[in-house]
């Protein structure tokens, strides 16, 4: 696994968050490896260097403990102006080694890329906005007020998913 490899190399912890159901299948399924990982919800630090944890309990950690993340069922992300988001992307800022992994990468919305790439280090989500798509007012539908939405700029479409493609991943059987 990602973590695994990134243990190896730099013999320094990885933090594994998931949402708060998957924790135990996560540890479960690293057992099955052969992969040692520990779990904490409180941030102490198990033995193991392949710590597992929650994305709600994420603040209770110090990233300086850390020189890589994983982020399992990433989609979480694509609340642009959620707690969940910030915290991960500020969390991971630092770290040299990041994955985040969804079993549904592409989203109806091409914006709610713009998370992703944020928490990867690569363009912020606004930086994307402001280069790729175009803003458009739309009145509401009940005519109660007026809300922005975007739409990916015709001439950038090629840009934009070359940039996609130049830090995402995608495997239709990862086994």
């Amino acid at each position: 696994t990602f973590a695994e490899n990134v243990v190896r190399k730099t013999n320094e912890r990885v933090l594994v968050a998931t949402p708060l159901a998957v924790g135990p299948q996560t540890l479960r399924e690293a057992q099955k490896f052969g992969i040692e990982a520990g779990r904490s919800r409180d941030g102490n630090l198990p033995k193991e260097k392949i710590v597992v944890t929650n994305y709600e309990q994420l603040d209770k950690f110090n990233p300086q403990d850390f020189t890589g993340f994983v982020g399992d069922e990433a989609s979480i992300l694509k609340n642009f102006d959620g707690k969940t988001k910030a915290t991960v992307t500020e969390f991971v800022r630092l770290l040299p080694y990041r994955l985040l992994c969804t079993a549904t990468p592409a989203p109806n919305d091409y914006i709610e890329l713009g998370t992703s790439s944020e928490a990867l280090g690569e363009l912020g989500y606004m930086d994307m906005i402001t280069r790729f798509f175009k803003k458009d007012e739309v009145k509401y539908e009940c005519g109660l007020g007026r809300r922005d939405e975007y739409r990916l700029r015709h001439h950038a479409e090629s840009a934009f998913w070359k940039w996609v493609c130049s830090w995402m991943r995608a495997c239709r059987l990862p086994s």
